[in-house]
Protein backbone atom coordinates (compact mmCIF):
# COMPACT_ATOMS: atom_id res chain seq x y z
CA UNK A 1 0.00 0.00 0.00
CA UNK A 2 1.15 3.81 -0.58
CA UNK A 3 0.44 6.62 1.30
CA UNK A 4 -0.67 10.09 -0.47
CA UNK A 5 0.20 13.35 0.48
CA UNK A 6 -1.16 16.44 -0.59
CA UNK A 7 -1.15 20.19 -0.31
CA UNK A 8 2.93 19.89 0.64
CA UNK A 9 5.39 22.56 0.81
CA UNK A 10 6.81 23.65 -2.69
CA UNK A 11 10.47 23.15 -0.03
CA UNK A 12 9.47 19.87 0.94
CA UNK A 13 12.38 17.16 0.07
CA UNK A 14 12.15 13.82 0.26
CA UNK A 15 14.46 13.46 3.67
CA UNK A 16 12.05 15.85 5.06
CA UNK A 17 9.03 13.73 4.69
CA UNK A 18 10.46 10.38 5.39
CA UNK A 19 11.58 11.67 8.82
CA UNK A 20 8.09 13.11 9.62
CA UNK A 21 6.60 9.66 8.68
CA UNK A 22 9.68 7.71 10.66
CA UNK A 23 7.86 8.89 13.40
CA UNK A 24 4.91 6.47 13.06
CA UNK A 25 7.29 3.27 11.83
CA UNK A 26 9.95 2.29 8.54
CA UNK A 27 9.98 4.09 5.85
CA UNK A 28 10.71 1.93 2.70
CA UNK A 29 10.46 4.51 -0.16
CA UNK A 30 9.37 8.44 -0.86
CA UNK A 31 8.41 9.80 -3.97
CA UNK A 32 7.73 13.79 -4.76
CA UNK A 33 6.80 14.00 -8.73
CA UNK A 34 8.03 16.36 -10.52
CA UNK A 35 6.80 18.74 -13.41
CA UNK A 36 8.62 17.22 -16.19
CA UNK A 37 9.01 20.43 -18.03
CA UNK A 38 10.26 22.85 -14.95
CA UNK A 39 11.23 20.23 -12.98
CA UNK A 40 9.88 21.78 -9.88
CA UNK A 41 7.78 19.64 -7.26
CA UNK A 42 4.02 18.87 -8.01
CA UNK A 43 3.08 19.86 -4.20
CA UNK A 44 2.32 16.08 -3.28
CA UNK A 45 4.08 12.99 -2.44
CA UNK A 46 3.56 9.32 -1.86
CA UNK A 47 5.25 7.36 0.94
CA UNK A 48 5.12 3.54 1.52
CA UNK A 49 5.93 2.09 4.87
CA UNK A 50 6.63 -1.34 6.70
CA UNK A 51 3.38 -2.49 7.64
CA UNK A 52 -0.29 -1.64 7.14
CA UNK A 53 -0.41 -0.67 10.94
CA UNK A 54 1.92 1.77 10.28
CA UNK A 55 0.37 3.52 7.63
CA UNK A 56 -2.34 3.63 9.05
CA UNK A 57 -0.94 5.22 12.21
CA UNK A 58 0.85 7.89 9.95
CA UNK A 59 -2.41 8.74 8.17
CA UNK A 60 -4.97 8.98 11.19
CA UNK A 61 -1.98 11.40 12.77
CA UNK A 62 -0.94 13.34 9.83
CA UNK A 63 -4.10 14.07 7.99
CA UNK A 64 -5.11 17.62 8.32
CA UNK A 65 -1.72 18.82 10.33
CA UNK A 66 0.06 21.45 9.79
CA UNK A 67 3.51 21.17 8.56
CA UNK A 68 5.69 23.81 7.18
CA UNK A 69 2.75 26.18 6.96
CA UNK A 70 0.47 23.85 5.41
CA UNK A 71 -2.49 21.30 6.17
CA UNK A 72 -1.66 18.38 5.02
CA UNK A 73 -3.71 15.86 3.29
CA UNK A 74 -2.94 12.49 4.12
CA UNK A 75 -4.95 8.90 2.90
CA UNK A 76 -4.83 5.77 1.27
CA UNK A 77 -3.16 6.65 -2.16
CA UNK A 78 -5.57 5.06 -5.15
CA UNK A 79 -4.15 2.95 -7.74
CA UNK A 80 -3.04 4.61 -10.49
CA UNK A 81 -5.33 5.00 -13.47
CA UNK A 82 -4.40 3.43 -16.94
CA UNK A 83 -4.59 6.69 -19.65
CA UNK A 84 -3.70 4.70 -22.27
CA UNK A 85 -1.47 5.62 -25.71
CA UNK A 86 -0.86 8.86 -26.66
CA UNK A 87 -1.44 10.69 -22.92
CA UNK A 88 -4.98 11.90 -23.86
CA UNK A 89 -6.03 15.06 -25.07
CA UNK A 90 -7.97 14.11 -27.70
CA UNK A 91 -10.63 15.12 -29.49
CA UNK A 92 -10.70 17.11 -32.88
CA UNK A 93 -9.05 20.29 -33.42
CA UNK A 94 -11.55 23.60 -34.66
CA UNK A 95 -9.14 25.23 -37.20
CA UNK A 96 -11.41 28.65 -37.97
CA UNK A 97 -8.88 29.71 -40.14
CA UNK A 98 -9.05 28.03 -43.42
CA UNK A 99 -12.84 29.24 -43.73
CA UNK A 100 -13.44 31.51 -46.72
CA UNK A 101 -15.54 34.48 -47.08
Amino acid sequence: MSIYVGNLSYEVTQEDLSAVFAEYGSVKRVQLPTDRETGRPRGFGFVEMETEAEETAAIEALDGAEWMGRDLKVNKAKPREDRGPGGGGGGRRNNSFSRRY
